[in-house]
């Protein structure tokens, strides 16, 4: 809305101010999570403000890893009106717990690259990393396993 104008936008207007292209935009209209995005006389898709902050949260969805069937589901609560909150309230929650479990593991997966980082850093990289070798051939040579790691200094 401008100054008490209703503005509509066009798919290109739309996959510009969001990231996505127009192809995806269309993907996502067939694949029904467009549902409350009209067409204008002409036959084309015709864009709301509101159309865009309900395509804003599908975008976060998506991005965050919910599935096109469950965020097509969420749409279809948001289609539904007031009587569904309890079922979005309940869709968002469990993607949100799984939201919680990616970072999680996200950031065990950073601890683990950090500590290599700082290792590398090391003043004293080289031998450490020797040492780390010499660790690992040994375990390996206890085992009665091939050493894989023919380089030596």
């Amino acid at each position: 809305m401008l100054g008490g104008i209703f503005l509509t936008y066009t798919i290109k207007e739309v996959a510009d101010k969001v990231g996505l292209s127009a192809y995806t935009l269309r993907f996502y209209d067939k694949q029904g999570l467009l549902p409350f995005v009209s067409r204008n006389e002409s036959g084309y898709r015709a864009f709301t403000d509101g159309d865009l902050h309900l395509l804003h949260t599908i975008i976060c969805l998506k991005n965050t890893g919910m599935a096109i069937s469950a965020i097509r589901q969420y749409i279809s609560y948001v289609m539904a009106g007031p009587q569904s909150i309890a079922q979005r309230r309940e869709l968002l929650t469990t993607h949100r717990n799984a939201i919680l479990a990616q970072q999680a593991q996200i950031m065990k997966n950073l601890k683990e690259v950090d500590y290599k980082l700082n290792l590398y850093s090391d003043p004293h990289a080289r031998e450490l990393v020797q040492e780390e070798i010499a660790q690992a051939k040994s375990e390996k040579q206890a085992l009665g396993l091939a050493d894989p790691f023919p380089v030596t200094e």
